[in-house]
């Protein structure tokens, strides 16, 4: 069951549920929390790969779960290796009770996020609810058929889905709710998340955090 889920900043989120605490992509924390159950980077790039900002989630029971290419600058972090899970796109994991899969994150028609990268995003399962965060992705066949409680994606251009694109992906796939994110720090303005709320099929419910 969801507890709590907000956007620290940019696309830093936090999710409570089921007693876990959940830290996808921390970057730009103005607090230490120091509460991961689970940390998970959906790619390298600096706003989503921060050591600075996993020092602030982290503790000495933090799993971490990441992507092949930053195993060695995790381990420069202190987690020992039963602590960190390199995952690949598309699969299915069983984490130390943590349902979750793995969808692709890339681009389309920029270069930024190649598919070849094996970066991604991720769906949380729990008991009755399942959470997408999408990472850092344009429209593409693999996210067009997640299916989701709630949804965290992309909207500020440039790197990923602009708003518009956004609003086409979330109108297809239907969350009940749907979390703007990647605006307001490194690219796209809070009007960006207020133009792609307006795209919205009306039975689906946005939330603007940052």
């Amino acid at each position: 069951m969801i507890e709590d889920f907000k956007v620290l900043f940019h696309s830093a989120i936090r999710i409570v549920a089921d007693n876990k605490v959940i830290y996808v992509d921390p970057y730009g924390l103005k607090e230490k929390y120091n509460d991961a159950s689970y940390i998970c980077i959906t790619h390298s790039h600096f706003d989503h790969f921060s050591p600075e900002d996993i020092k602030k989630v982290k503790n000495n029971e933090s799993i971490i779960i990441i992507t092949e290419d930053i195993y060695v600058d995790v381990l420069k972090l202190g987690f020992k290796e039963n602590k960190i899970v390199i995952v690949e796109p598309n699969k299915k994991y069983q984490i130390n009770g943590l349902l979750l899969e793995t969808i692709s994150a890339y681009n389309i028609d920029k270069g930024f996020h190649p598919k070849e990268n094996g970066w991604v995003g991720y769906i949380f399962n729990f008991e009755y609810e399942r959470i997408y965060v999408a990472g850092d992705t344009d429209i593409i066949p693999e996210n067009l058929n997640v299916k989701c409680d709630l949804a965290f994606v992309p909207v500020g251009g440039t790197y990923t889905m602009d708003y518009s694109e956004a609003a086409k992906l979330v109108n297809k796939i239907q969350p009940t709710i749907v979390v703007p994110t990647h605006y307001g720090s490194v690219v796209g303005s809070q009007q960006d998340a207020k133009n792609f709320k307006c795209l919205l099929n009306s039975k689906i419910e946005c939330k603007i955090m940052i």
